[in-house]
């Protein structure tokens, strides 16, 4: 059975698709991208800060799913530009601290709402 997960601390879709999918006690992640959801607006500018909220809005509804960065077991992030590379691994690093999960990361054209990056995952529901 699937479960669709929303929470308001996290942003709203932005088209035709939800924050995140419960199924077989696996949660799947849309992307999120750098919008503070309290405004639903992208505030931040610099790749450290786009960074942390994209990864506080992973974490609302990792929350809100009843699980966590520990749980992670996979996550795909996007880069608008590889050069931010090594400070982005800076601000992930601070959220999977004794547990790192598999990764892709790979630089793209552009992504929505002109953001320097997009991180979607997958993680176990406890």
């Amino acid at each position: 059975m699937l479960k669709v997960i929303h929470t308001d601390n996290a942003p709203q879709a932005i088209g035709p698709y939800s924050q995140a999918i419960v199924y077989n006690g696996m949660l799947f992640t849309s992307g999120q991208i750098a919008i503070n959801p309290k405004t639903g607006n992208v505030e931040a500018e610099t790749i450290k800060d786009q960074a942390k909220q994209v990864m506080e809005n992973l974490k609302a509804v990792l929350t809100e799913s009843g699980s966590d960065f520990e749980s992670v077991i996979k996550t795909t992030c996007f880069l608008s530009d590889m050069n931010d590379f090594t400070t982005f691994n800076e601000v992930y690093g601070e959220y999977f601290v004794n547990h790192k999960p598999a990764r892709s990361c790979v630089a793209v054209k552009e992504l929505p709402k002109g953001v320097k990056v997009e991180v979607e995952l997958i993680a176990v529901v406890k």
